[in-house]
């Protein structure tokens, strides 16, 4: 094997062709699929930022993402959802490639091993790209810790100082960035490893403060001066208060559901290990000269749990582990649930272990505090996490196969039936999450069905491929935009469909996507207020557009909407009020406009 490294094809796959391949894997489906919830409403916003079509609270507590996407916008062909999801496909090219050097060539771990882990990290990306403030945040988030990585073990302060810098800019991508300061804890633990003197561990703690307090002060000076300081105390003031009505925004929801996630799954854990015990009686029973026969039996077992995995149904008839169906979560949820669990393990292991090098354990707590980092401030659970393992991954792998090459002798033979189920669970893990990858593209929470259909009408549209139901959708509401002349309208969008302001060239009148629970009421009553200021100064009046799908009982909307739901009430009261009248209409949309009395 080491002459195979040192082999000139070798060389060029480490440094040419493994980058490459991680740089282009992350765009392999910008042109898949059309999402009417959260692709184009980050697009949206990214296209339209700023306090007249946005939501101040979105805007400020996800500033950068929205600004570094409304730079995008600006580049040629960022006015179509190719092109920006090319755009925003990029920077999951830059974590996998920047990951992949770092790990292979100053944690100096295998390069082929790396590769692999970088494939499964990009393949298990549920996420669209459009969500920037989750890969922008993966970005700084791996920057830091890069540098905290470089700081501590070549006790280099500019390091530790540029670490809090990237972690307190992440603040501005993200408000809900602000755990990742827990990061700090690896600069004390790695203070107890090497023994450090407190003073020294006080100075390194006061230059990581001191880069993350300094961008800290240096965004909120530069956002005072740009919308003034109490327009963004009102946009974060309004996120604390979102927890009241999107409760699964609490820190202690988002804490419970990690965990409760964690403990649900060790129902696996332990009925895998299960398949190790008669593998280790046969290992204890047999004598050493039958070491083909522990193998083969042992190899014969986890052969056994890797079939019990796939072939354990619910009541329901699905599987209930991961089945084959690449385009749905249930593909890789449960495989990538056990992977972090098995990463949070063997981080501990390798942190607390005797023989582990200090830069290993370095590494190893690093990585442990970001899987567990990476679920707070989402309301996403575990899936947060799953979207960030471009350093767990591969380190994890690298674990795996230092296990499974290791020859020592433990005074109980666990080691054969361990490395059997070692090899199962990575075949397992690598094979459906490549799986997942190749296939499985968001679209409103699932997964694309269907790609065989375009819209040949909508240039921001141009290139996607689609279901053909969905194609007609757009092709029909995209020619009555074209033929009423409506692009550059404001537009109220209900129903779950905030991505049409995109899609359609329409500027919200305040909120895309004003259906959801982080939007309060009261902040859509004010919104309203402010239209019918507007439109009594004389501004044109918005379009809007409903989804048919809030029609009671096949009814005609909007006479058949319940009007239980304050949001939609006042826009029912809206459109009484100022003879907003149906102007056209499909099986999934229909568009009204306001129109003077005949």
């Amino acid at each position: 094997m080491d002459k195979w490294k040192e082999h000139k094809l070798y060389q060029i796959c480490c440094n040419y062709i493994f980058p490459l391949i991680l740089f282009l894997y992350p765009l392999r489906h910008i042109h898949w699929g059309l999402d009417l919830w959260d692709t184009g409403y980050n697009y949206a916003n990214f296209r339209y930022m700023g306090l007249a079509h946005m939501d101040s609270m979105w805007l400020f507590s996800t500033y950068l993402a929205n600004a570094v996407g409304h730079f995008l916008t600006m580049l040629p062909g960022g006015h179509t959802l190719l092109f920006m999801n090319l755009y925003t496909g990029l920077f999951t090219s830059l974590l996998a490639v920047l990951s992949y050097l770092f790990l292979s060539r100053r944690a100096k771990l295998p390069a082929e091993v790396v590769f692999v882990g970088e494939l499964a990290a990009v393949s298990l990306c549920f996420c669209p790209t459009a969500l920037l403030y989750n890969y922008l945040t993966y970005v700084l988030f791996l920057a830091g810790i890069l540098f905290l990585y470089e700081g501590l073990s070549q006790d280099k302060s500019r390091y530790l100082v540029l670490a809090g810098i990237m972690l307190g800019t992440n603040v501005f991508v993200r408000f809900s960035n602000l755990p990742e300061a827990a990061m700090i804890v690896g600069v004390w633990a790695y203070a107890v490893i090497c023994r450090k003197r407190w003073k020294k561990v006080l100075q390194e703690t006061a230059f990581c403060m001191l880069g993350y307090i300094g961008s800290v002060l240096a965004w909120l000076g530069f956002l005072s001066l740009r919308y003034g300081l109490s327009n963004y105390a009102e946009g974060i003031k309004r996120l604390f208060a979102m927890t009241k009505t999107a409760t699964d925004y609490k820190a202690s929801s988002m804490l419970y559901r990690m965990f409760s996630e964690y403990i649900e799954n060790l129902y696996w854990v332990n009925r895998i290990l299960c398949f190790a015990v008669p593998g280790l009686i046969i290992c204890m029973v047999l004598p050493k000269s039958l070491q083909w026969a522990k193998r083969t039996a042992c190899g014969i077992f986890a052969a056994a749990a890797a079939l019990w995995l796939y072939t354990r149904r619910d009541a329901q008839g699905n599987s209930s582990f991961c089945d084959l169906r690449f385009d749905e979560y249930s593909s890789m949820q449960k495989p990538a649930t056990l992977f972090l669990l098995l990463t949070l393990f063997i981080c501990l292991v390798r942190v607390f272990g005797k023989k582990t090098e200090r830069k290993e354990k370095l590494l190893a707590g690093l990585i442990f505090l970001s899987v567990l980092l990476t679920s707070i401030g989402s309301n996403n659970g575990l899936f947060t996490s799953f979207n960030n393992l471009f350093l767990a991954a591969p380190y994890v792998l690298w674990n795996l196969y230092r296990l499974c090459k290791s020859k020592m002798e433990w005074k109980i033979p666990l080691l054969l039936p361990l490395k059997a189920l070692a090899i199962m669970f990575t075949a397992v893990f690598l094979f459906q999450s490549l799986g997942f990858g190749t296939r499985f593209v968001f679209a409103e929470a699932t997964g694309v069905k269907s790609t065989a259909a375009v819209v040949e009408n909508n240039a921001v549209l141009k290139g996607i491929r689609m279901s053909e139901e969905r194609a007609q959708w757009l092709t029909e509401i995209s020619a009555c935009v074209s033929e009423k002349e409506l692009k550059g309208r404001e537009v109220i969008l209900y129903g779950y469909i905030p991505a049409l302001s995109f899609y359609l060239e329409m500027p919200s009148a305040f909120n895309p996507w004003s259906d959801l629970a982080s939007y309060s009421t009261a902040s859509m009553e004010a919104a309203m207020e402010k239209q019918k200021e507007a439109l009594a100064e004389g501004k044109e009046p918005p379009v809007i557009i409903l989804n048919t799908d809030l029609a009671i009982n096949g009814g005609t909307l909007p006479e058949s909407i319940a009007t239980s739901d304050p949001k939609l009430a006042m826009i029912l009261q809206f459109m009484k009020d100022h003879n907003y009248t149906e102007t056209f209409s499909n099986t999934k949309f229909i568009l009204y406009e306001s129109l003077p009395p005949s």
